[in-house]
């Protein structure tokens, strides 16, 4: 970026552009290899294509987070048990998506995103009870999100292969859910 800057500026004092617009050629400049960035990392996949996968793959992350979380911190044997679910089933829906995405020539992220790495910050100071009951809320709360991205995923993706495990996943999601609903229900009162 640095010997882009000076080509800019040694280009812009030879056309005579004046200080304000060289500004805006950076910003072009920086905007333009964004793009080219995103394309490379999309692969074969469209814009809404690529942001479901990314928007999955950093889901995926956080629940295998999570889930390692409850099997350390649950009080709960309920808790414990979800969690070890939550670990292998996404651990398996992320590793069929890496596969996919890799066939489409794109490149999921390797980290969650700031909101997911706080979601797991929070939980992370809690202990017994208090962890039991936040995780289980959490984990409806994100199993409902999730069952509607995915939802709207089997309906407009126009992959077909990406479109076919949205819905061999959103089945898994569906169930989460349930036993989530349940698991909130049951430590709705724990101490």
């Amino acid at each position: 970026m640095k010997s882009y800057w000076i080509i800019t500026v040694l280009t812009a004092s030879t056309l005579g552009i004046t200080g304000t617009t060289l500004p805006a050629l950076a910003a072009d400049a920086d905007a333009g290899a964004s793009a080219a960035r995103t394309q490379t990392q999309s692969g074969q996949l469209n814009h809404k294509e690529f942001k479901f996968v990314t928007d999955a793959a950093r889901g995926g992350m956080e629940e295998v987070q999570l889930g390692q979380l409850a099997e350390q911190k649950a009080a709960n044997p309920a808790v414990r048990s979800f969690g070890e679910r939550m670990v292998s089933d996404h651990t398996k829906a992320n590793d069929e998506l890496r596969q996919l995405a890799s066939q489409k020539g794109a490149m999921l992220p390797s980290q969650m995103s700031h909101f997911e790495n706080y979601k797991v910050e929070h939980l992370q100071k809690l202990n017994g009870a208090d962890f039991d009951q936040a995780y289980a809320k959490d984990m409806v709360k994100d199993h409902q999100k999730d069952v509607k991205d995915f939802e709207s995923a089997t309906k407009n993706l126009t992959d077909p292969d990406l479109r076919a495990w949205a819905q061999k996943t959103l089945s898994v999601l569906q169930q989460h859910l349930q036993l989530a609903e349940n698991l909130e229900a049951s430590v709705k009162g724990q101490k």
